[in-house]
């Protein structure tokens, strides 16, 4: 698939944000620039990603953006691709009435900036009311892991960071995590 500029600005924004946080993160996509081609077409869901990026050490990311039942409350949820989410023990964890569900499209793109599949606590840096919580697996802030992946706000990419980058990109946009256990 052909990268749009979308693509290449969004990226290249998150690039420019991490090496001012001194972070040595990867991009792994079909770049010369870059080590490797873990991705170069869109993927939507983490099934059809994971043959694309089972390769890469480290902790592959799935990403949710929730909601609660009268709209008033937003969680991004980050854990590893394999993990158990039971939005109904979230909900109990987090106090969130009624329940959680699944935001609309229209949600993701008014709030976090990006699309359906494109997902990623990366979005955060565009959530400047700081209306939605970020939840993180303890697992993904694991210092023994050597990197975690997510999408760079795009679907056609993958982006590594180690945890401590990815604990300091979060600081710094003024997002500390809430940080749970999912069984995987």
């Amino acid at each position: 698939m052909e990268k749009t500029g979308t693509d290449c600005c969004y990226r290249y924004f998150l690039f420019v944000i991490m090496l001012s946080l001194g972070s040595d993160s990867d991009d792994d996509d079909d770049d010369d620039a870059y080590d490797s081609d873990a991705l170069c077409w869109q993927v939507f869901t983490v099934d059809e990603m994971m043959p694309h990026v089972s390769h890469l050490p480290g902790v592959i990311s799935k990403n949710l953006l929730v909601r609660d039942k009268k709209k008033k409350g937003l969680w991004l949820v980050t854990a590893p691709h394999n993990a158990t989410i039971s939005l109904s023990a979230l909900a109990q964890h987090l106090g969130a009435s009624g329940g959680l569900r699944l935001a609309d499209e229209e949600v993701l793109v008014t709030k976090l900036g990006v699309a359906r599949g494109c997902v990623t606590p990366l979005a955060l840096i565009n959530d400047r009311e700081n209306a939605v919580h970020c939840v993180v697996d303890a697992k993904l802030l694991d210092k023994a892991n050597e990197r975690v992946y997510f999408h760079p706000m795009v679907n056609s990419a993958t982006t590594g960071l180690s945890p401590e980058d990815f604990e300091r990109f979060l600081s710094a946009i003024g997002h500390v995590p809430i940080v749970v256990t999912f069984d995987e």
